[in-house]
């Protein structure tokens, strides 16, 4: 698997505590979009972890092609 599995062609919008960590999938694979649940093992794909800066609400990408990941970039109107 060279290119991620589209899980979606629009952002998922996701409530974020700036205290945690999270794994953001970024194979397409997970069954807990947006986030990680280990589908990429066996794959060259690792999942992307980050800290949000404030809590609140934010549009996570789901096609797996955003230039900004975890976040959506608008990536999703071209594929």
């Amino acid at each position: 698997m060279d290119k991620p599995i589209i899980a979606d062609k629009k952002p998922i919008k996701v409530e974020l505590d700036a205290d945690k960590t999270y794994h953001w999938c970024s194979c397409g694979k997970s069954k807990n979009q947006p986030f990680c649940d280990g589908s990429h093992a066996g794959t060259d794909f690792k999942p992307v972890e980050f800290s949000p800066d404030k809590t609140g609400s934010a549009h996570l990408c789901q096609c797996k092609h955003s230039k900004k990941p975890p976040f959506c970039d608008g990536s999703h109107n071209d594929l």
